[in-house]
């Protein structure tokens, strides 16, 4: 499946509207975090280029604040797409999350929006 249909199906959003504006990323508090701007993250999708988005850390930053959505021309909700990709990068990498079985070593290593994001998976 294509990463752009893959994320429509479980964000409902749909990456192709895009047209590169910049809105989102000028609107982001946390840009100065990211190493990919919201922008290129949308741009990357619609490429097809998974590798490069599942290697940065922007999904994991993005604080799901709705600056982006509220100033996009598009009305694309880009906070749900950020939400897509990490429940993408969490199915590739981690099926399942027994918290019962996660040290408190790893628990301090790993990104708190991640295992929300794998327990709205699983629980969903």
């Amino acid at each position: 499946m294509e990463l752009a249909e893959k994320v429509k199906n479980i964000s409902g959003e749909n990456v192709l509207s895009c047209y590169q504006c910049g809105l989102c990323s000028g609107s982001c508090p946390l840009r100065f975090a990211m190493d990919l701007s919201p922008t290129q993250v949308i741009r990357l999708t619609q490429l097809g280029l998974i590798e490069k988005i599942l290697s940065s850390n922007t999904f994991w930053i993005c604080s799901t604040c709705f600056s982006c959505f509220a100033r996009c021309p598009r009305e694309i909700n880009i906070t749900k797409i950020m939400e897509a990709l990490r429940q993408i990068k969490l199915r590739r990498d981690q099926d399942y999350i027994d918290l019962k079985n996660v040290s408190k070593e790893e628990l301090k290593k790993i990104p708190p929006i991640a295992l929300i994001s794998n327990l709205r998976k699983t629980t969903a």
